[in-house]
């Protein structure tokens, strides 16, 4: 009952924020909104790479899905739906971001049942190509609304500008109290289980084919919502926005954050967001500073910013140790 009142916490302090973010200048809104959608895909990648115990290179490619679904929809409402999105109206928003979010996990379901009975490195490369493929489709489709070409190529899809802090910080908030509860569940077990030892889950009659594909469909859903949020927030999308290397950057963060560390990765979202944005005023040396920094963080704690700790774990309170009536 607590993580219901801490999710309710959330969104009132959330909505009391956004009432000064008119004092915030376009551009740095913009990144804090990124910092809060980068916080939803690396949290949802870690019910995946962390939590279960998978390696999943492909989590770009469930976003490029949902930004392209969620558009394709908001931009189709908007043509024929009279003023309802001139108004930015949130129930047609919060369709278009919910139905990217299911398409995205119909997507990782399909991936998900043929691919992950394979571990490891032979998951990651399966995962990877899956990216690619998605990515590919993408830029030679040829999808047109009223005759007016939207997806094809890499010229890119113009996107309304519904995306607010409220809606990332709320997603955000949700994402991790989805996780959080489903990981700390008794059902959740499983995916821990998957996690530690395989073969011994296995031998115990947890269906670990079940669990694996299970995580990979939650994540994927909301990798989905997550691409919606960035696709209305960045206005114009291209296929380029979607690459491994995208998938890459969210992998690095749940790595550095702790792998099964919700807290970990949401630091470590908005540490490394803010550090790759802030290194763009050396350009010729940001990607070598930024690598430097990766590598000394690694060798310095490879177990991550804060280690397995999640919120649960951050913030229970210590048990007083029990006193012995004989030895007092």
């Amino acid at each position: 009952m607590k993580s219901y009142y801490s999710l309710l916490l959330a969104v009132v302090v959330i909505i009391g924020a956004s009432f000064l973010t008119p004092m915030l200048n376009t551009y740095i809104l913009g990144r804090i909104m990124y910092i809060g959608i980068m916080i939803s895909m690396a949290v949802s990648l870690n019910l995946i790479n962390g939590f279960t115990g998978q390696f999943s290179l492909g989590h770009a490619g469930f976003m490029a899905i949902g930004a392209y679904t969620s558009a394709v929809v908001t931009t189709w409402a908007s043509t024929h739906g009279g003023s309802i999105l001139h108004n930015n109206d949130p129930a047609m928003f919060l369709v278009a971001l919910v139905l990217g979010g299911v398409l995205a996990a119909v997507a990782g379901l399909g991936v998900g049942i043929p691919s992950l009975r394979l571990r490891g490195d032979y998951l990651a490369i399966v995962t990877l190509g899956f990216n690619e493929i998605i990515r590919v489709l993408i830029q030679n489709l040829d999808f047109k609304i009223d005759g007016v070409d939207y997806i094809g190529g890499a010229r890119g899809f113009s996107v309304l500008p519904m995306t607010t802090f409220v809606w990332v910080f709320i997603t955000a908030a949700v994402v991790v109290f989805c996780v959080e509860n489903l990981v700390n569940s008794t059902y959740g077990r499983g995916f821990l289980a998957v996690r530690d030892d395989e073969v011994a889950a296995e031998a115990m009659g947890v269906d670990t084919t079940k669990f694996k594909v299970r995580a990979f469909v939650t994540g994927a859903f909301f990798a989905g919502v997550g691409g919606g949020l960035f696709a209305h927030s960045n206005y114009n999308i291209t296929p380029l926005d979607f690459t491994f290397l995208t998938s890459i950057d969210i992998v690095v963060i749940v790595i550095l954050g702790g792998m099964g560390s919700t807290v970990g990765v949401i630091l470590a979202a908005i540490v490394l967001t803010t550090l790759s944005e802030s290194l763009r005023s050396v350009p010729q040396y940001r990607m070598i500073i930024y690598s430097l920094l990766l590598v000394i963080l690694m060798i310095t704690r490879p177990q991550g910013l804060l280690g397995p700790k999640t919120l649960g774990r951050l913030f229970k309170r210590r048990q007083k140790p029990t006193v012995d009536p004989v030895k007092g």
